[in-house]
C-alpha cells in the first residue's frame, strides 16, 4: 500500500457557462447563396490577413497595435466586423499558443523516458513505478536514434515559444493533408476546394448586450427573419436599409428556441455564426450566449438518494445504481456507442448515450451520477507505453473531453449532479473485489461494470472494498465489525437484526424475539440467578398415609 499514490477526494463539478444551439437555415434562395459565399469570402480573406498580422507581432502585441489593426479592418469591412474578426484572431493564436505548451511537456516526457530506459542494462525487468531496459540490442539503438530526433524537435519547439511563434492554418491544418491524399479521402479536387474555401469563411459576429435584437451584425427576429450588415466592398448587394441585407431564409430554433427569443426581445447578447456544410449541401446558423453557471449543491445533498456510478470506456458506457450505504441495487446497465466514422457521428453518438443514462437517472429518482476525472494526455504517449498500440490507440479513442462537457452540459438542464472521482485503481479493485460476487446463472458482470461500483462508492465515500463476511467458527460481532460497508457513524450499525415476522427462518423459530425473554433455561447452568428454589409442604393425604 505504501506504493500507492495519494486519491484526491470527490467534488461537484461546475455546470456550463454559455449555452450553443444549431438550427437549418432552410431553402436560401439562389441570390441568398450568393450573398453569403461573397460575404464569407471577403471576411475570410481579411480574418487571414489579420492572423499573418497578429503572428507576426508574437510576444510584441499591445494595445496600440490590435486598434491599429483594427482600424485597418474597419475600412474593410465594418468597425463591428472587425471587432469580431480581432476577437477570433486572438482566440486562434491562444490556442495554438496552449497547444504549444503541451507539444513541450509531451516531447519532455518522452525524452526523460527514452534516457531513463537507455541507461538501464537491455532486458531488465521494469517495477510498478518506472519501466525497465529495452527488450534487444537492436530496440536499443532504434531508441537512441529517437532520442536524437525527439531532442531536436524539441530544440526547434523551444525556440518558436520563446520568440512567441505559432504555427496555425485557417481551415485546419488535417484538412490541408487531405490535399495530397485524395484517394484516400475518396474526393475529388473540385469537392476539396470546396470544402477548403468554406473553412475559410468567415461569417460570426459577437453578441451586443443592449443593442436591438442582441447584436447589430447578424440579426435573427424571433419569427426567424435573417438580416446581415454587409461589409463597405459589397455594400451595393443590400436590399434594405442601412446596407443590409435580409434573407428570403427562414430559420427556427427548436432546442431552447423560446429562451433564445426572449433573450432577443430583451436586447440580451446573442452570437451568431452562419457555416456551409459541404457534404449536405445545407447552410446552418448556430446560436450562442453566457449563462451565469448553476450554484453546485453540498456533496452530501447530491449523494441523499444514491448514486449511479458510470464507467467511460472505448465503445460504451457501463452504469450501475448504489444505494446510500453503497450497495448495488438491480442489473447493471450498458449504453453503447460507435465513434466510428465523421465528427458530426461521433458527437451524435455520444449525445445519443448520454440521453439514456440521464432518462435511466431520473426514473430511477436519483440526483447524482458519478464519474472519473480522466485525463489521459499525458497517458497515451507513444514512450510510456512502448509496444502496447492497441492500448494506446484504446485510450486514444475515448472522449473524454467531450464527454465531459456534454455530461455537465446535459445534466444542468435535468437537474442532476455530476460528481468527479479519482480514476486510481477503480478498474483493479472493483474487478477484484466486485466482479466475482456480482455474477450469477444469469447475468455476466464485466470489470467495467465492477469498475461502476468502484466509481460509485469512491464518490460516496466508501471504501472500495465490499463487506467483510463474518468469521465461519463464530458467525458473531464477537470478532470485530461485521462489515465495513455502513459507515461507522451509521446508527445501529452494530445493533441486533431487526426481527422478520413470518415463517421460521434458519433455526430461529419466529417468536423467538417474544418469547425469548420469558423462557427458563432446561438446564441448571443456565437458570438465572435472580430464581430461588422452594420446596413446596406436602399434602395432608400423604402424611395419613
Amino acid at each position: 500500500m505504501a506504493d500507492l499514490r495519494p486519491i484526491a477526494a470527490p467534488f461537484v463539478a461546475l455546470g456550463p457557462s454559455g449555452v450553443a444551439i444549431r438550427a437549418r437555415l432552410k431553402e436560401p434562395t439562389p441570390e441568398d447563396e450568393k450573398v453569403l459565399r461573397l460575404v464569407g469570402a471577403h471576411l475570410g480573406s481579411v480574418a487571414s490577413k489579420d492572423l499573418k498580422a497578429r503572428c507576426a507581432d508574437g510576444l510584441e502585441h499591445s494595445t496600440e497595435s490590435w486598434a491599429a489593426r483594427k482600424r485597418d479592418l474597419t475600412a474593410e469591412s465594418s468597425s463591428r466586423w472587425a471587432g469580431s474578426i480581432t476577437k477570433a484572431t486572438h482566440d486562434q493564436w491562444a490556442l495554438a499558443r496552449r497547444g504549444q505548451a503541451a507539444h513541450v511537456q509531451s516531447l519532455e516526457a518522452g525524452i526523460t523516458t527514452i534516457r531513463h530506459r537507455l541507461l538501464l542494462p537491455v532486458g531488465e525487468k521494469g517495477t510498478k513505478r518506472a519501466p525497465g531496459g529495452y527488450r534487444s540490442a537492436h530496440e536499443w539503438f532504434q531508441k537512441t536514434r529517437r532520442l536524437h530526433v525527439l531532442e531536436d524537435r524539441l530544440d526547434r519547439v523551444r525556440a518558436d515559444r520563446e520568440a512567441g511563434r505559432v504555427h496555425v492554418v485557417r481551415g485546419g491544418k488535417r484538412l490541408l493533408g487531405t490535399r495530397h491524399n485524395l484517394d484516400k479521402a475518396q474526393l475529388t479536387e473540385a469537392e476539396w476546394r470546396e470544402r477548403w474555401e468554406a473553412e475559410r469563411w468567415f461569417l460570426q459576429a459577437d453578441g451586443e448586450a443592449g443593442k436591438r435584437l442582441g447584436n447589430e451584425t447578424i440579426r435573427i427576429t424571433p419569427e426567424g427573419e435573417v438580416s446581415i450588415k454587409l461589409p463597405a466592398p459589397l455594400a451595393d448587394l443590400a436590399n434594405a436599409k442601412h446596407g443590409r441585407y435580409v434573407l428570403a431564409a427562414k430559420v427556427r430554433f427548436p432546442h431552447r428556441g423560446q429562451e433564445r427569443a426572449d433573450r432577443v426581445e430583451a436586447n440580451r447578447a446573442v452570437a451568431y455564426r452562419i457555416h456551409y456544410d459541404t457534404g449536405r449541401g445545407r447552410w446552418y446558423v448556430d446560436a450562442s450566449w453566457q449563462i451565469p453557471p448553476t450554484k453546485t449543491i453540498p456533496l452530501k445533498a447530491a449523494l441523499a438518494d444514491g448514486v449511479i456510478g458510470v464507467d467511460t470506456n472505448a465503445d460504451h458506457l457501463a452504469a450501475w445504481r448504489l444505494d446510500t450505504h453503497g450497495n448495488p441495487i438491480g442489473r447493471p446497465r450498458r449504453f453503447f456507442y460507435d465513434l466510428s466514422g465523421n465528427a458530426q457521428h461521433r458527437d451524435a453518438q455520444v449525445r445519443h448515450a448520454l440521453t439514456r443514462l440521464l432518462n435511466w437517472a431520473k426514473s430511477c429518482g436519483v440526483k447524482a451520477i458519478a464519474v472519473e476525472d480522466l485525463d489521459f494526455q499525458a497517458e497515451k504517449t507513444r514512450e510510456k507505453h512502448g509496444r502496447k498500440r492497441r492500448f494506446r490507440q484504446l485510450i486514444s479513442g475515448m472522449p473524454t473531453g467531450k464527454l465531459r462537457a456534454r455530461l455537465a452540459s446535459m445534466a444542468d438542464a435535468t437537474d442532476i449532479a455530476i460528481i468527479a472521482v479519482d480514476p486510481a485503481y477503480t478498474s483493479k479493485w472493483g474487478a477484484q473485489h466486485w466482479q466475482k460476487p456480482m455474477a450469477g446463472p444469469t447475468r455476466k458482470t464485466t470489470r467495467h461494470d465492477a469498475a461502476s461500483i468502484a466509481i460509485g462508492r469512491r464518490a460516496q465515500g466508501h471504501p472500495i472494498r465490499r463487506r467483510t463476511t463474518p468469521p465461519r467458527a463464530h458467525q458473531s460481532d464477537a470478532h470485530g465489525h461485521r462489515t465495513v460497508q455502513a459507515d461507522r457513524r451509521t446508527p445501529g450499525r452494530e445493533g441486533p437484526r431487526p426481527r422478520i415476522p413470518g415463517p421460521r427462518t434458519r433455526s430461529v423459530p419466529p417468536d423467538a424475539a417474544s418469547t425469548r425473554a420469558t423462557r427458563t433455561s432446561k438446564t441448571v447452568r443456565g437458570v438465572r440467578s435472580d430464581q430461588v428454589w422452594v420446596q413446596d409442604s406436602l399434602l395432608l393425604t400423604d402424611w395419613e398415609r
